[in-house]
């Protein structure tokens, strides 16, 4: 049990038991209902202290320190990340799970991110609806990436549906704690610019991209970028997306038609670029595949 407590937090600290027993707030925390009796755990570090939900999943591994790089939890410090991840406890949540939904008028709330999987990242589509009914994928979230924290700081319409793409754990934190925390940590607050400003930023390349650009140079250059974000080493020589995704939602990120990204696929396969399966691409020459990215315009 303490082993389980220890990974749930992201620094080691002196736990003291203080008392084991049912609570309705307990269950209430954990989203259980009350008849159903589940035991919490009451602990102390320093004068703080903390509840944990017996009941509840709890990540029991130690890869809650490994955030894919350029999201929120990734451009903060270990102190002030671990005091960020203890204002809501985390839950788990299936594939397939909306946690936010476009148009929802319930906005007093943002996700934190986080994986339970060594092997893997948490993964969460953020989907668009467009005025003709087709959705837009306009975006990826990773392990460390906050959403909804437009709706939660602006409290408009949700612009957007957010929809788990793998099992992920994660910290539902109300809009008044996470404005309370940005107002007590303002170095928290340049981290989530930065972080919007990153996404600002692939928004703008993507429609630049789009103009300038045929499907299969698209194509290319948002592999390299999914790749260089969060990809990983595959044997023997290669490197994935770190993501799995269908050659319609590859078409959404870059504005082409499944069988316009089908074609490019084959075409960067013949070419020895990549090699592709089911949702799944390995770059396997990658010096190759940026001399398709960033073609020469005197050619």
């Amino acid at each position: 049990m303490e082993d389980a407590v220890h990974s749930h937090l992201e620094e080691p600290f002196a736990i003291k038991i203080v008392n084991l027993r049912w609570t309705l707030a307990s269950r209430k925390a954990c989203g259980k209902k009350r008849h159903d009796p589940l035991p919490s755990l009451m602990m102390v570090s320093g004068s703080r202290t903390v509840g944990l939900c017996l009941g509840a999943d709890v990540p029991t591994n130690n890869v809650m320190d490994k955030w894919v790089t350029g999201t929120l939890l990734s451009r903060m410090d270990p102190a002030t990340r671990t005091a960020l991840l203890r204002v809501a406890p985390a839950r788990s949540f299936p594939k397939g799970t909306v946690l936010i939904g476009q148009d929802d008028a319930l906005t007093d709330f943002a996700f934190i991110l986080r994986s339970d999987s060594p092997n893997l990242t948490a993964c969460v589509k953020v989907m668009g609806r467009l005025a003709d009914g087709r959705d837009g994928l306009l975006g990826i979230r990773l392990s460390g990436d906050i959403v909804g924290e437009l709706g939660a700081l602006h409290r408009q319409p949700r612009s957007a549906t957010v929809t788990a793409c793998s099992k992920v754990w994660a910290h539902k934190v109300t809009a008044a704690v996470l404005l309370q925390f940005l107002q007590e940590h303002p170095q928290t607050w340049l981290a989530l610019n930065a972080t919007m400003a990153d996404r600002l930023q692939w928004a703008n390349q993507r429609r630049l991209d789009f103009a300038g650009f045929p499907v299969h140079v698209r194509l290319a250059r948002v592999l390299l970028v999914l790749s260089g974000q969060h990809g990983r080493s595959v044997e023997p020589t290669g490197r994935s997306l770190g993501v799995a995704l269908s050659h319609e939602e590859l078409g959404m990120l870059i504005g082409a038609g499944k069988d316009a990204v089908y074609q490019a696929v084959s075409m960067l396969k013949r070419n020895g670029l990549i090699t592709s399966a089911y949702r799944s691409i390995v770059i396997t020459d990658e010096v190759g595949l940026r001399h398709v990215a960033e073609p020469d315009p005197d050619h």
